[in-house]
């Protein structure tokens, strides 16, 4: 297994260095890190490579975008396995082990828990148990919704945040990757996970697979505003690249 991570990155100088530092703490090292740099204007690149971390550019704006230009980047150079995470998320110190483990046991995209961080600022108590009631209700709402209901896919949704899953080489060709768009346009996440439905049953969410994740967006969209935007863009603020 040649394991590749792929971290996406608009504008991240200022907390890039806290999802790096928690890939640096992983307890399964066996893997190649690359950042995608999306084209940012505030020294995101600088920093990553002062980390001693491979850089590469995409112009084309958006987290499908840069995604799929990383993974596809990591295949080329050999990759047979690809995990991504953002560049505002910390995984857990086993992250990787986990996923090496969920791909040895057969599966050829795994997902996992999203929980929020509590190092950026204070968290009030609902904050704390907001992040995963919305992966609850995300999950619960794509098993119900339209888009997500075809008999030609192989087995049912499934919820696998961008920031927390991995795929193997093959099973990303086959399905044509992330489709690459802005994350005001479409899901990327979800895009892949319906893409995947239509090819195989071999997914699946593991919940020792574990990323916590920036509750930023949270504080800026508000509650409502929150559960809006991952129902399908209900909500669509003028600022969405929160920072």
């Amino acid at each position: 297994m040649n394991l590749w991570v792929i971290v996406p990155a608009y504008n991240e100088a200022a907390g890039i260095e806290a999802t790096l530092r928690a890939l640096e703490a992983q307890t399964d090292r066996d893997f190649t890190l690359v950042v995608v740099d999306n084209a940012s204007t505030d020294g995101t690149a600088e920093v990553v490579r002062r980390h001693g971390v491979e850089v590469i550019s995409e112009p084309l704006k958006g987290t499908g975008a840069a995604s799929d230009t990383g993974v596809r980047h990591a295949i080329a150079n050999g990759a047979t396995h690809v995990a991504r995470t953002d560049a505002d998320c910390l995984p857990r110190a086993d992250w990787v082990r986990n996923i090496r483990r969920a791909f040895d046991d057969g599966l050829e995209m795994v997902g996992g828990r999203l929980r929020p961080r509590t190092d950026e600022f204070p968290l009030k108590f609902w904050e704390r148990r907001f992040i995963p009631l919305v992966v609850r209700v995300a999950a619960t709402f794509g098993r119900f919704r339209p888009g997500n209901r075809d008999p030609l896919y192989k087995g049912p949704y499934v919820m696998m945040p961008g920031c927390n899953l991995a795929i193997t080489a093959d099973l990303y060709r086959r399905a044509d990757g992330f489709p690459r768009t802005a994350i005001e346009e479409v899901h990327e996440d979800r895009a892949l996970v319906n893409r995947v439905r239509r090819i195989t049953s071999a997914y699946g969410s593991r919940r020792d697979v574990v990323v916590f994740g920036s509750v930023r967006r949270l504080r800026a969209y508000g509650l409502a505003g929150t559960l809006a935007w991952y129902a399908d863009h209900r909500y669509r603020p003028d600022v969405v690249d929160v920072r």
